[in-house]
């Protein structure tokens, strides 16, 4: 693999490898967003939405190749001495070791207090090194400015040190050269010097990660927000080694998951005015004087889900924990028996499929409705239904109209 090769960069500020207390903490912020997307109903996942900067800015084809996406920091690191031509203690020249096991946080929906689970992990890392002034003279005349920098470690830094791996491009100039390995694993990758290096210096760091988040169909709509912090220096989280300085002590990443749920229900045209009739129809009543076993309606809906719900009822007219339907000359009424059935993809808290759920005022029974996949504009249906008993009743009373309004509540508050 040949590393890219760019224009030689001419540096003609004197750089001052000294030891620079770590004292200062850097923040990032990593954002996601849920949104759900008809066209795509099976990919319920978030979106990660934090703005690519560093390695990835500057070869998007490569990150796409590999999957990943880097952010760029200011944190730099500079060499406390010089690094000893054939260190025997590889923590005493050029290395890294960046958090590549998944680390665990946890995200509060800041309304609510719910809380979910992140899990976070570093894929690779990058930087810039810049060599003191006379470092590549020492390697000898003769050969060019890309063989110098392979001789004064042994090979290209665009080839990662094991156990780390190569993202496939690298660049160089007259003093400095640019690099980003793969961390498949948390372990040191080091460098050995070939040759005495006077001094060096990290003039940045690209990190790209991964992430592990929770499934955004049981979160309620909002903002969950965490943090995690990883301390930065000899032996912690992020580690250069002994030799070299980082300009910071820690660095915390703020989490900002948005869920934008989507709950919609259609009723067709007309279809809130319900007319209960028997199954068979009127005819044989009038006909043949037969009452009626039971009068009913079955009015379809569509729902689009991606979130949780309840149902309840609210009623004009009250019986017991259900609506009832009166006759408006006497006042005498009688109960209406509301249930609903939900389309495939919507369960219960149990799993369970949704058929013919009895509807109740306090909404027992429908306290969690729950989508495994985003529904969008399926049909359900609202069964309305008086009982034969009740029916009798309103045959013998002889009143001719009873009516009452049944709202039926989807509540994404849960």
């Amino acid at each position: 693999m040949k590393p890219l090769s760019v224009a030689v960069r001419s540096v003609v500020s004197v750089l001052l490898f000294a030891c620079v207390p770590a004292a200062n903490a850097l923040e990032r912020d990593i954002t996601a967003v849920f949104r759900p997307d008809a066209s795509k109903p099976q990919e319920n996942a978030f979106l990660n939405t934090t703005p690519t900067s560093g390695y990835c800015a500057q070869y998007p084809d490569q990150c796409r190749i590999s999957k990943m996406f880097s952010i760029r920091l200011p944190l730099t690191a500079a060499s406390t001495g010089p690094i000893q031509a054939h260190h025997a203690d590889y923590r005493q020249g050029a290395m890294f070791k960046v958090p590549a096991n998944w680390r665990t946080l946890q995200v509060t929906h800041e309304g609510t207090g719910e809380t979910e689970t992140v899990e976070v992990r570093w894929s690779g890392f990058g930087s810039e090194y810049v060599l003191s002034r006379d470092a590549i003279d020492l390697v000898g005349g003769g050969v060019s400015l890309l063989r110098a920098h392979q001789l004064l470690w042994s090979a290209s830094w665009v080839y990662a040190a094991t156990p780390c791996q190569n993202s496939g491009v690298g660049a160089y100039g007259e003093r400095f050269y640019l690099f980003f390995w793969k961390a498949p694993v948390e372990s040191s990758c080091a460098k050995k010097a070939h040759f005495l290096i006077p001094g060096l210096r990290f003039s940045y760091l690209d990190f790209a990660y991964e992430l592990r988040t929770p499934n955004p169909l049981k979160m309620s709509s909002g903002q969950y927000t965490g943090s995690l912090t990883y301390s930065v220096g000899p032996g912690q989280d992020i580690d250069m080694g002994d030799i070299m300085v980082p300009s910071d002590s820690a660095l915390t990443l703020n989490f900002k998951l948005d869920v934008e749920h989507t709950l919609k229900v259609e009723v067709p045209p007309g279809g809130n005015r319900v007319e209960l009739v028997p199954p068979e129809g009127w005819q044989s009543w009038l006909n043949s004087g037969r009452k009626p076993t039971r009068l009913f309606r079955d009015q379809r809906f569509h729902i689009s889900a991606s979130s949780r719900f309840k149902m309840a009822l609210e009623c004009q007219h009250v019986s017991g924990n259900t609506c009832a339907i009166s006759e408006t000359g006497t006042g005498h009424t009688v109960p209406v028996d509301v249930s609903v059935t939900l389309p495939d993809g919507l369960t219960d808290a149990a799993g369970q499929p949704v058929n013919r759920r009895r509807l109740l005022r306090d909404g027992s029974g429908t306290e969690l409705f729950q989508p495994g996949l985003y529904v969008d504009r399926r049909s359900g249906t609202l069964h309305f239904e008086v009982g034969q008993g009740s029916v009798e009743q309103m045959l013998d009373s002889g009143a001719t109209t009873y009516s009452g309004d049944v709202t039926v509540i989807w509540d994404s508050q849960v």
